[in-house]
């Protein structure tokens, strides 16, 4: 098992399907906080589909070995080929709009 890469996939799945349902209608609305679920991993696969998955506590310390923190300040987002993306950086503006919005 790859635990960097499935650490990845089960947090930024979530995104990956806001983006993908959400992507036009997030850019126009206020922003709206990201719930992830304890005891759910979330992956994107090597086809790009995304899923859910509930978690056990037994194997924890297995799951967490080689996985990564996600950096505070990551953009998650699907590009116009459908591939998912991160950002690390300034997303928002000074006055805390969105950098990347429909008016820019």
């Amino acid at each position: 098992m790859a635990f960097p890469t499935k650490t990845f996939a089960l947090v930024s799945v979530a995104l990956a399907t806001l983006g993908a349902f959400a992507g036009p209608a997030f850019a126009q609305a206020p922003a709206t906080p990201w719930e992830l679920k304890p005891d759910t991993g979330y992956a994107y696969d090597k086809e790009g589909k995304t899923f859910s998955y509930k978690m056990g506590t037994s194997n924890a310390g297995e799951l967490l070995k080689g996985a990564k923190k996600v950096p505070r300040g990551t953009l998650f987002f699907i590009g116009h080929n459908g591939q998912l993306y991160m950002r690390s950086g300034p997303y928002l503006e000074g006055d805390g709009k969105f950098k990347f919005g429909p008016d820019q």
